[in-house]
């Protein structure tokens, strides 16, 4: 058994002491699935890291234990700790960008956790990277095993993060988002693979993740996780029939599907509260439709409210009458503006080709096409979904829209946008072309430049493409746009890597907005999100469309957000459309084998 016993973990932060995890008891056996679930900045990959001893530098451990075996991993010398860590514990990073080293084959660093932690060696431990590369469905995993992660799409660096850590056959998992770059069909590949292991070596998983979904599917446990704090812990199955933390039917209510099309999602008002701060009463109780008036003074405990089944909340300790709570007011939504007329964006016969490495010496001699003949129309005040399989072209066909693969790739076709190529312009016709185009990159933190604050981020490009707007302007901007993504006034200040991925991601989706542009490329713009922060999103983008007719070319594997805000798909696969119509038409009806493949692979919220 992995046992988490009162652990308390603080990091030392400008602002002061964060108490990141206060008071946490958990305990994982062999062979379950114990899901940790919450908002982004909640603690639960702080969890996971306190856990491995990875924690950053200015964080410690300040109390409690973790025990494995009922040997306890805090008080290990590094030395020991280091054959625990990878052999019999295993993590997938929520960040495969930052934990992949870029100058190393990814095979090389499959081969390392298997040399470090197995008997194999040299070819053996080869053929074993290579078999690991094929189970987790990299495709031609014989000649990928020679390549350098940035060779790699942001799915396809996820399962080589996956494989590293499945390689030494480890007693047990924490996989921090392991699907969230993921594509569905991978998706469901992956989570039958670590269900392949538990049965096959009792493997014991602590699942890090934001989709409730999979978590309904694949747990047999949940904890849900708020400031720090554990508020509900119960089986899964009780826990999605009758939540009774007034955060897990919040959190319930905010999934995004086609049932919910055309209304406001249920997000939650308000953001996690700063964890340096002394806390008087209920963390959650500012953002609380059932807070009382005693809430905000008293400490709530975990209590029982069945069997396996505790939860942290005054309701059911201490009843009393619910504060009065103004009435949301939501607006009808507005019907997609029709196709008709001339197309805001209009792709024709693109095509992108790369040089493969034998090309350095025999120029043409070898290439690949990313994107092979991609046709589509988007109209102002519309969203197209492109869906389709990790490396199928879907980024790389945004990318060459927004003209960011000019030194990179041989482009053709055409992208003309509000009748201007934009694959002929140059100079400053580009650049006023761009105030109008913008793009949410899939991996925030690679976008960020980690030498500047978030608020030297947002105004960059102000600068570059609002020349209009004062230095008085463009701060009364800022405060406008951290607002928005749902994030604190105070976030401005801060450096990308004193944040959570999930709030990377709303600060890249500021820095998109910030120029008011009438298209934007969303690649990916709510995989890193939780289920709140991603309702808050997507009703902000909803609410943007509406007032000011933005059009979005929405790349994404999430079908329940497909469902939600897409008004037209158009299916990829292998760098070519394979299914092209109406949201409803194609997953009501969808013709192509592929498109049928895609659907089935969706996990659905299980409620018994």
């Amino acid at each position: 058994m992995l046992e988490i016993d009162d652990l308390r973990v603080q990091l030392d932060a400008d602002a002061g002491l964060v108490r990141a995890i206060d008071g946490m008891h958990l305990t994982l056996s062999r062979g379950e699935t114990f899901a940790l679930v919450g908002e982004s900045g909640c603690g639960k990959s702080m969890t996971a890291l306190a856990l491995m001893r990875l924690l950053p530098e200015s964080g410690h451990v300040a109390g409690g234990a973790v025990r494995l075996d009922g040997q306890d991993l805090l008080a290990l010398p590094e030395r020991r700790m280091r054959a625990v860590r990878g052999g019999r514990v295993s993590m997938i990073f929520q960040e495969p960008s930052t934990s992949l080293n870029p100058v190393m084959r990814v095979g090389d660093q499959i081969v390392e956790v298997i040399e470090a932690h197995t008997a194999l060696r040299g070819a053996a431990a080869r053929a074993k990277a290579v078999e690991w590369l094929a189970r987790v469905g990299i495709p031609e995993p014989a000649r990928r095993v020679d390549d350098y992660p940035f060779r790699l799409s942001g799915g396809q660096k996820q399962r080589v993060m996956i494989a590293i850590a499945l390689a030494a056959e480890p007693d047990y998992l924490i996989a921090d988002e392991p699907t969230t770059a993921l594509d569905v069909t991978i998706q469901a590949q992956i989570l039958d693979l670590i269900r392949d292991l538990q049965r096959e070596r009792q493997l014991g998983v602590l699942l890090i993740t934001h989709d409730l979904a999979v978590v309904s599917g694949m747990a047999h446990r949940v904890a849900l996780m708020y400031a720090g704090q554990i508020v509900e812990v119960a089986p899964a199955a009780a826990f999605f029939a009758a939540p009774r933390h007034p955060y897990a039917r919040l959190l319930l209510q905010a999934l995004p599907d086609a049932g919910r099309r055309g209304e406001p999602l249920a997000a939650i008002g308000g953001t996690v509260p700063p964890l340096w701060q002394d806390f008087s009463g209920c963390r959650f109780a500012p953002r609380c439709d059932k807070a009382m008036t005693h809430c905000a003074g008293t400490h709530p405990e975990l209590t029982p409210q069945g069997p396996e089944h505790q939860v942290r909340c005054l309701i059911y300790s201490q009843p009393g009458d619910a504060l009065p709570r103004a009435a949301v007011q939501a607006r009808p939504a507005q019907p997609a503006p029709a196709t008709a007329g001339a197309p805001l964006l209009d792709v024709r016969d693109l095509r992108v080709r790369f040089a493969l490495k034998a090309a350095l010496l025999h120029r043409g001699l070898r290439h690949f096409d990313a994107v092979d003949g991609v046709s589509f129309q988007l109209h102002a005040g519309r969203t197209l979904a492109l869906v389709g399989e990790s490396g199928c072209g879907k980024t790389t066909s945004g990318k060459a829209i927004v003209q960011l693969l000019r030194r990179q790739a041989r482009i053709s076709g055409q992208a003309l946008f509000d009748g201007q190529d934009l694959f002929a312009l140059r100079g400053e016709p580009l650049v006023q072309a761009r105030r109008g185009l913008q793009i949410i990159f899939q991996d925030p933190f690679a976008s960020l430049n980690p030498r500047m604050r978030v608020a030297d981020a947002l105004e960059e490009g102000l600068i570059a493409l609002r020349p209009d707007l004062d230095a008085t302007a463009r701060r009364a901007r800022l405060l406008e746009l951290v607002e928005q993504v749902g994030l604190r006034r105070d976030a401005l200040q801060r450096w990308p890597h004193e944040f959570s991925g999930g709030q990377r991601q709303r600060i890249a989706i500021a820095r998109a907005l910030a120029v008011e542009p009438r298209l934007i490329v969303c690649d990916e713009p709510t995989s890193a999100l939780d289920v709140s922060v991603q309702a808050q999103i997507l009703n902000l983008l909803r609410e943007l469309q509406r007032e000011r007719g933005l059009a979005y070319l929405f790349i994404t594997h999430n079908i329940g957000v497909v469902e939600y805000i897409a008004d037209d798909i158009a299916v990829m696969q292998r760098g070519r459309l394979v299914e092209h119509g109406a949201c409803a038409d194609v997953l009501g009806q969808p013709r192509e084998a592929y498109t049928r493949d895609l659907l089935a692979a969706v996990p659905r919220l299980l409620v018994t």
